[in-house]
């Protein structure tokens, strides 16, 4: 009998302290974090579950956003969307040669913005 990959997650990882989590430099990519994530859980779960986990979490987050606008991964970010306006063409002054100029309209639009949670600010702080 398989036991899904989500009941690992109930169980502690091998190391939750940052300062034992060696990071490369550079910024994370995808394999790195689902590499990362796989050798928390040594032996608990595979390549295969962790990039499975991680996309499902994308997806759940994109279908929240569109639905209710907000989506809150814990510990880590708070991401919104806001309705911007439309606005319409108007006349301006170019600031660096002082010329007229016009600005063109743009349409109406939704945004996602992300902001840090608590947690997230005191960790690094």
């Amino acid at each position: 009998m398989l036991i899904p990959a989500w009941r690992y997650l109930t169980q502690a990882p091998a190391t939750t302290n940052p300062e034992e989590i060696t990071m490369p430099k550079g910024p994370l990519s995808k394999s790195d974090l689902v590499q990362k994530v796989a050798d928390q859980f040594e032996g608990k779960l595979t390549r295969k579950d962790v990039k499975g986990i991680i996309e499902s979490v994308g997806a759940i987050g994109h279908a929240e956003l569109k639905k209710n606008g907000i989506f809150v991964v814990p510990g880590l970010v708070r991401m919104v969307v806001v309705k911007k306006p439309a606005t319409k063409e108007r006349k301006g002054i170019n600031p660096f040669t002082k010329e007229a100029t016009i600005f063109k309209a743009k349409p109406a639009r939704k945004v996602v913005k992300g902001r840090p949670v608590k947690a997230a600010k005191d960790a690094i702080a």
